[in-house]
């Protein structure tokens, strides 16, 4: 007799919490660069498997169904952790002011960037995520007033001309979901500088549950516009298996900020295109074209040029 749904999701909401509990206990055991870039690289690889996992569904189920179902199966294993921590009393923290500013602009940008993931190669959806240090330069310097070299300027443009590589806006199979991507980009590096504001005594999992809540209740409104259809069971399976990659990432990628030099880590972040393109092309045959790949490499030069001056001017005012 076959085993019930609920019964396999109950399992594996007891085997999420403790897999992350033994991955929380081996971060704890890290010292801090090197906890910052096992989470971050961990988190680019659950991220994209997540992301592999909902394009196949998106086939199959509306964007906003699937994003609710996954998001109430990520909730009740975030809830399973929360609960194994012992943090559940502290459950208030979740709904701090700067904590609930970081959800909401996450749920925005992971809605811009999910319709962009449905309608493109994966690969290409990850590398014009690539520009996320880029929006952070600018960030920088209109909204926190910061004074911006000529050096910063220079890397800034590079990116973007990066980023017109990969979206190729002149090439006749443009595709215009390259620009909701380009805003869910501008999005997750405005929720990366919160992330670095928000009280230390806050758990990282409360702020992923913050998250994870603020996602599913931005897409059933949305729900609500196109509409619900009969999932299939291999479909569940698949959004089950996304949740559990979803909430891993959520408490990984904040770890990452949380832990560690940002200039030291950041890099770190670009694995994920490596993830991207080997997936892209194992499940649908993607290959990003040389002009692509040419946008690629400038916007990883260009990361990595802002992160190395950033290092450098540290090393300057320490000494």
């Amino acid at each position: 007799m076959a085993c019930p749904f609920w019964l396999r999701v109950t399992s594996q909401v007891s085997c999420e919490s403790y897999m992350l509990a033994a991955i929380r206990t081996h971060l704890v055991s890290l010292s801090g660069n090197a906890r910052g870039v096992a989470s971050m690289s961990a988190a680019m690889a659950v991220f994209i498997m997540n992301d592999a996992l909902v394009k196949q569904v998106s086939t199959e189920l509306p964007a906003a169904q699937l994003i609710v179902v996954r998001g109430l199966m990520a909730l009740a294993l975030i809830l399973a952790v929360v609960r194994q921590m012992g943090v559940l009393k502290r459950i208030n923290e979740a709904f701090n002011q700067r904590v609930l500013v970081r959800a909401w602009v996450e749920a925005s940008a992971t809605m811009l960037y999910l319709v962009s993931l449905f309608n493109l190669p994966i690969a290409n959806a990850t590398a014009i995520n690539l520009a996320t240090p880029v929006f952070v330069v600018l960030a920088a310097a209109f909204w926190l007033k910061e004074r911006v070299n000529w050096l910063r300027w220079l890397v800034v443009v590079l990116g973007f001309i990066g980023v017109l590589l990969v979206i190729q806006p002149h090439e006749a199979g443009f595709n215009h979901y390259s620009l909701l991507a380009l805003v869910a980009t501008a999005l997750y590096a405005l929720r990366d500088m919160i992330t670095r504001g928000i009280p230390a005594r806050i758990p990282s999992i409360l702020i992923t549950l913050s998250t994870a809540i603020a996602v599913t209740l931005l897409a059933a409104i949305w729900s609500l516009i196109q509409g619900w259809q009969m999932p299939s069971l291999g479909a569940l399976w698949r959004l089950l298996a996304a949740a559990c990659c979803l909430s891993l990432g959520y408490y990984l990628i904040i770890d990452s900020m949380r832990h560690g030099d940002m200039s030291f880590v950041a890099p770190f972040r670009y694995s994920g295109l490596v993830f991207a393109v080997a997936i892209g092309y194992w499940v649908w045959g993607d290959w990003p074209n040389h002009v692509a790949w040419f946008g690629i490499g400038l916007l990883i030069l260009s990361g990595m040029a802002l992160l190395k001056e950033q290092r450098l001017l540290k090393s300057a005012a320490d000494s």
